[in-house]
């Protein structure tokens, strides 16, 4: 599962107005989340499905065979939420015996017609139909609804929306569309035959072996999944796709998209094969099911989901030319869901508890790819924003990685467990070094293919390849929770010609870690590895020829820390110049912020990073200099306009403008009004506010050239005043990510906040429904992210109300609209009564 993040992250104040604290657990607290007691283990569940469009519900029949885990048992419990049961008996050779059942509170328990012993299998047949918007449990900060099946414009009202159905079943809403035993560590084998439209592709996991015409312009196909994986991993797909197809040596790797983007299938999903290839080598362990698919689903409750070999992602994954020029903004995801078919569907974590083992991994293949596909500079850059996040938000300092005492199991899809838990991955890897690390992995997935997996598992697989004991590490990392938060001084010894470097911890309980310090002496680094114990205060003594220039720890960028630091520009650029590691060239690079323009030191790090190798370093010093100071302009404008005009990406090009742009020289007209033309969006977008701050006559006409459906939030943020400004009604529906947001947009960026407001103003004094409609999805998306924060709930409502105050005064004004005016005023009334 990759979760969504909310545009330019508006919704911050949200997430910390809700955290909570966990705190260690050993099983004798209040709360403890044991692993699900195994009663009875599934062998094969066989469905039979078809759909109810008109009532959005699901016809099915089940076979469910299955027998006792281990104690002898004459009853069969299944979860199965908000369903209809017709029906339930015991099957035995083509027979059915009628069997006595209870149903109640999502409960089906089912009397068996003798005590069966281990191993010793019954088939259980159940009809039923499911009904989604029956369910009642709800969805949380990462999976914001939790019905199980969803059925997206399924009558064809909406013309701008494609009619599809999908499922989502992690954590436990598979039992929203089949009875089942919904926990991770039950596995089973499945087959689904699926009844549609013949109109419709289907895609479900595993293989499709056949496929059936049917009467009234239906059809049958029937998918067969012969390996075990976990309930919450069965999946079902339906719609009008385009389906791609791509391979890996005999293996089909297809790609279910939209139309409309069919053309672009190669650019999004292309590098899928090379990444199947790269994970098999790196894990030494082959892709191990049949096929792998990936489909976009629309109105998806998350980012994406790792279906056993049938990967669902949002709609975000769909982007154009005009986007992948710049960045394919979706290939992390795709990445970390391909990684999931090994850590997550083929050891699959025992419990939620546990999910580290799922979706920590999952975190860090990301850094592997782009390590293997981009270089080292790329990974750590992916790297440190995802710890720098997991740092910086209140509330995660407090959690274990792997903890027994959530609220909600869907809590634990947080912070800690990707982002924190990728860092912890690197630390390992680098510790262990990568042979071992590897070889650990491959004997954890060898040991527990088709089964399930925890933390300690994971730790014995790596002792037992490396011969090192690790219980140092997790019992810190895993079973416990924070992580070093660290000051460091330096004094010269004289006499000794040694410095004495004091690392000390400020958090309560300290941390023992390798650590990696550079000591520059006469302007050169020399690399020192030293030990770290868990003691408050340690020192170092290093031998030198005279006082260090600069002590730079945590110089590999390895250690998870939050580290307080002061250096001076000159010591920056000397960091910067000598520095290997990404993360000690960006820092040094973020520190001088305050300085440009007032040391000639700071001007000069930005001459050496704007020729920097890595792209996002050239970027970030870019946006840090201010080229209407002659002194910078003197010192860099000639680099800047070759960057402008020459750089390798597109996202370079267009700071490069952007930088440019400060000048409001007419010199760069010329080149402002070819990038309007560009392919790319971002050189498009800061072109076109290039060409404004010289000609603001030209907006209206320019604005419409930027197609901004699923833009980046930085171009959408630097358009948005544009087309507020100009009333440019072509991008109106486009600009609502960040209008529904305004109130917590105000709060953070106040300039960008004040043209959200106009724009939410806008679009509810304007007749357009896809707007209008845009606004109250993102806000029912959105509400589960906010818990019961009564203050956030009373802004939104307060938004809501007078944009439905504006609506009515608009359906005044414009009776002979009221089909579509009334239309929007039923949305937001749907909205606010979801907000009560």
């Amino acid at each position: 599962m990759k979760k969504a993040i909310l545009s330019i992250a508006v919704l911050g104040i949200l997430f910390s107005a809700n955290v909570s604290a966990q705190t260690e657990t050993s099983g004798r607290e209040k709360v403890y989340r044991a692993t699900h007691t195994k009663v009875t283990e599934l062998k094969h569940t066989k469905l039979k499905v078809n759909f109810d469009y008109q009532k959005e519900q699901m016809g099915g029949e089940e076979w469910l065979t299955a027998a006792p885990f281990f104690y002898p048992a004459n009853e069969l419990t299944l979860d199965a939420k908000g369903m209809l049961i017709h029906e339930v008996a015991l099957e035995t050779n083509g027979k059915k015996s009628p069997l006595k059942y209870d149903y109640k509170d999502d409960v089906l328990k089912i009397t068996l017609d003798k005590t069966y012993q281990k191993n010793q299998d019954y088939t259980v047949y159940i009809k039923y139909t499911a009904r989604p918007a029956e369910v009642k449990q709800e969805g949380s900060a990462a999976i914001n609804d939790a019905k199980g099946l969803y059925f997206i414009n399924a009558q064809g009202k909406d013309p701008d929306m494609p009619t599809q159905i999908w499922t989502q079943g992690e954590t436990e809403s598979s039992s929203a569309w089949f009875p089942t035993i919904d926990k991770p560590n039950q596995k089973t084998t499945q087959e689904i035959y699926m009844t549609v439209p013949d109109k419709y592709v289907t895609l479900s996991n595993g293989l499709l072996k056949d496929s059936q015409k049917e009467a009234n312009g239906l059809r049958t196909d029937h998918w067969v999944m012969d390996k075990r994986h976990s309930t919450y991993l069965f999946f079902m797909g339906v719609g009008e796709y385009a389906i791609v197809k791509d391979k890996w040596k005999n293996i089909p790797v297809d790609y279910y998209i939209e139309k409309e983007y069919e053309p672009y299938a190669k650019q999004i999903y292309g590098n899928t094969p090379e990444m199947i290839d790269f994970f098999s080598k790196k894990l030494g362990y082959d892709y191990p099911w049949a096929k792998y698919a990936q489909i976009s689903g629309r109105d998806y409750v998350s980012g994406a989901m790792e279906n056993t070999t049938a990967t669902l992602h949002g709609s975000d994954v769909l982007q154009k030319p005009g986007q992948l020029i710049d960045e394919n903004k979706w290939e992390d995801t795709i990445a970390h869901e391909l990684f999931h078919q090994w850590f997550g569907d083929l050891v699959t974590a025992e419990s939620w508890s546990n999910l580290t083992v799922n979706e920590s991994f999952a975190n860090y293949s990301e850094y592997l790819w782009n390590e293997y596909k981009y270089g080292k500079d790329q990974a750590d850059d992916h790297l440190m924003k995802d710890v720098n996040m997991y740092v910086t938000t209140p509330g995660n300092f407090d959690k274990n990685l792997v903890r027994f005492n959530y609220d909600s199991r869907e809590d634990v899809f947080d912070l800690v467990t990707y982002q924190k838990g990728g860092g912890i991955l690197h630390m390992l890897r680098n510790y262990l070094g990568d042979d071992a690390f590897f070889a650990g992995l491959n004997d954890y997935l060898k040991t527990y293919e088709y089964q399930n997996g925890e933390a300690h598992q994971l730790r014995l697989s790596l002792e037992k390849v490396s011969g090192k004991d690790l219980n140092w590490f997790f019992n810190q990392w895993y079973f416990g929770n924070g992580n070093p938060k660290i000051k460091y001084s330096y004094t010269f010894e004289p006499v000794k010609k040694q410095i004495a470097v004091v690392i000390e911890q400020t958090q309560d309980q300290p941390f023992q870690f390798p650590l990696a310090i550079d000591v520059y002496d006469n302007g050169k680094p020399k690399r020192y590895n030293v030990w770290v114990n868990a003691a408050a205060k340690n020192t170092f003594n290093f031998d030198v020829s005279k006082n260090a220039d600069l002590v730079n720890i945590n110089a590999d960028g390895i250690l998870l820390a939050d580290i307080t630091d002061t250096k001076t520009p000159e010591q920056n650029l000397m960091q910067f110049t000598n520095s290997k590691e990404f993360k000690s060239r960006y820092n040094a690079l973020s520190d001088i912020k305050d300085q440009v323009g007032k040391n000639p030191a700071a001007t000069k790090l930005l001459a050496a990073a704007i020729k920097d190798p890595y792209f996002r370093t050239r970027m970030k010093a870019l946006k840090l200099m201010d080229l209407s100071n002659p002194e910078q302009m003197k010192a860099l404008g000639a680099d800047v306009e070759k960057l402008a005009s020459n750089d390798p990406k597109t996202l370079v090009q267009a700071a490069a403008i952007a930088a440019l742009a400060k000048t409001k020289d007419k010199k760069y007209l010329p080149l402002f009004e070819k990038g309007v033309n560009a392919v790319s969006n971002a050189v498009k977008g800061n072109s076109l506010n290039a060409v404004l701050a010289l000609d603001p006559s030209k907006a209206s006409a320019l604005a419409d050239k930027i197609d901004l459906e699923g833009a980046s939030d930085e171009l959408l943020a630097q358009m948005l005043p544009v087309i507020v400004k100009n009333k440019v009604t072509s991008q109106m529906a486009n600009i609502t990510s960040l209008a529904a947001f305004y109130p917590f947009i105000k709060f953070q960026n106040p300039e960008l906040g004040k043209s959200a407001e106009e724009g939410y103003n806008w679009i509810m004094s304007s007749d357009n429904l896809k707007a209008t409609e845009n606004i109250t999805k993102i806000i029912s998306h959105a509400k589960s992210q906010m818990g019961d924060n009564p203050q956030v709930k009373m802004m939104i409502s307060q938004m809501l109300k007078d944009g439905l105050s504006k609506k009515m005064e608009l359906l005044r004004q414009n009776p002979q609209n009221a089909a579509s005016i009334n239309k929007q005023i039923d949305a937001i009334n749907k909205a606010i009564e979801d907000f009560k």
